[in-house]
């Protein structure tokens, strides 16, 4: 009886070393890997554990448990095998070594340098713009290193930070601590005045390319071809502005809050277009001048449409930085206009977006989309208007759809008018709003040119 319980106990010491092995515990990854491998030695790291070979330990003096077979040897020996769950087998082995190689760690080593020159350009630069300034660096050093000479000892072109990396992280983080210095909100829910404005228009998209532009343009025609003074604001970076080409021609009218960093003033027909310029490679947040940059001199506008479609996203997540101010609460009162396809992807980036602002808007410091508008339809396609989400749905209900224009899809927005049909249907919109002349009733017709 004794000898049987020394058995069975040995049994069950082995078992658990067994089970230990298959599931180890935190810590232990390296037994493992010496198990398996094959290189186990004597060791002590397991409480009762007894050395055995490599590979798998099959116990010879203990009973074979229930439900297995036993299957005989070449020696003529009996070895228990299990016909309800396969052997076990050793883990598969990580492929690679636990430390990564060299290159990750110089790119982290170059990234948190040009952090720290940026930093240094001021001690309140947002994170964000510092974020940006590293990217400049980053790309400047690409650049260097395509046009320079191969590393000589492996022939592979390396990134460091050179100067140019250096200058580039410099000046956009410099221009942004020049730039909001000059215009940082004192209280995010401290109203602003946009009396000098008139009635403020931020145009947002609720997803990449769906026409917040266009929308834009649409409302700035319609509003200057009923003889209102409209002023247009481009803040998306040059490269990627869809106003690039809305006036015929370059004004002369410059403002500089930075040397580096200008706005322009030109002419769309009786409505003036005031939009970023600038000679660094990458547009910080902070670098977008704050709105009263953007009031020009003489008459004052009696509306301001603002194209805020060039990064809905960003602006949604920090509007008291860069292009979102211009969505803050204040009197009067803006009137946010949110740009959507007629598609189920838009309506989910929408919603998103609306999601973002939730916060915002909760604070009091932006004023939520009044109004919803569909480009590229007359009405919703079957089963689009189901996918939209709680914030969206309290915007279905008056939504205004804007055909579709094969010329101005293909085109993009240039000098020329923007099609009558596509004015006529944002027209009761603004008429909605009190924005037309009672007196101009009969120009939806005209076909004049801006």
């Amino acid at each position: 009886m004794v000898a049987v319980s020394r058995e069975l106990s040995a049994c069950n010491a082995v078992n658990s070393s067994v089970d230990v092995s298959r599931n180890p515990v935190p810590g232990r990854i390296g037994i493992e890997s010496r198990i398996s491998g094959g290189r186990q030695s004597p060791s002590r790291d397991f409480a009762g554990s007894v050395p055995h070979a490599a590979g798998p330990f099959r116990p010879r003096s203990c009973a074979p448990p229930a439900g297995t077979e036993t299957t005989p040897a070449a020696s003529g020996s009996s070895t228990p095998v299990s016909s309800t769950a396969p052997p076990w087998k050793p883990p598969m082995p990580l492929a690679g070594t636990a430390s990564t190689p060299s290159e990750p760690e110089g790119v982290r080593v170059l990234e948190n340098e040009l952090a720290l020159v940026a930093r240094r350009t001021w001690r309140g630069l947002q994170a964000a713009d510092v974020d940006t300034a590293v990217d400049a660096g980053m790309l400047a050093a690409a650049i260097e290193a395509g046009d320079g000479v191969a590393h000589p000892s492996d022939g592979v072109r390396r990134l460091d930070a050179s100067g140019s990396a250096r200058a580039a992280a410099v000046d956009v983080a410099a221009a942004a601590a020049v730039i909001q210095r000059q215009g940082l909100p004192p209280d995010a829910a401290r109203p602003v005045d946009w009396n000098g404005f008139g009635v403020v228009i931020p145009v947002l998209a609720g997803s990449p390319g769906t026409g917040a532009s266009v929308c834009t343009a649409l409302l700035a025609d319609v509003l200057q071809l009923a003889h209102r003074n409209v002023l247009v604001i481009d803040p998306a970076d040059p490269s990627r502005s869809g106003l690039a080409i809305a006036a015929r021609s370059n004004g002369p009218w410059l403002t500089k809050p930075h040397p580096q960093v200008h706005i322009r003033f030109s002419w769309r027909a009786r409505a003036l277009v005031a939009r970023l310029e600038t000679a660094l490679p990458i547009i910080a947040p902070g670098m977008v001048p704050p709105p009263r940059f953007w009031l020009p001199q003489g008459p004052r506008p009696e509306v301001t449409v603002v194209d805020l479609g060039h990064d809905p996203w960003r602006v949604a997540a920090h509007p008291m930085l860069g292009a979102g101010a211009w969505l803050r609460r204040g009197t009067p009162t803006p009137l946010p206009v949110l740009v959507v396809r007629p598609s189920r992807p838009s309506l989910l980036h929408a919603e998103q977006v609306l999601a973002r602002l939730d916060h915002w808007v909760a604070t009091g410091a932006v004023s939520p989309p009044v109004q919803l508008v569909v480009m590229g339809a007359k009405r919703w396609p079957t089963g689009v208007a189901g996918a939209a989400g709680r914030r969206m749905c309290a915007l279905l209900e008056s939504a205004v759809f804007v055909p579709h224009d094969p010329e101005l899809a293909a085109a993009g927005i240039t000098a020329a008018v923007t099609p009558l049909r596509l004015r006529q249907a944002i027209t009761p919109l603004l008429s909605r709003w009190g924005l037309l002349p009672h007196t101009a009733r009969g120009w939806q017709g005209t076909k004049e040119r801006p």
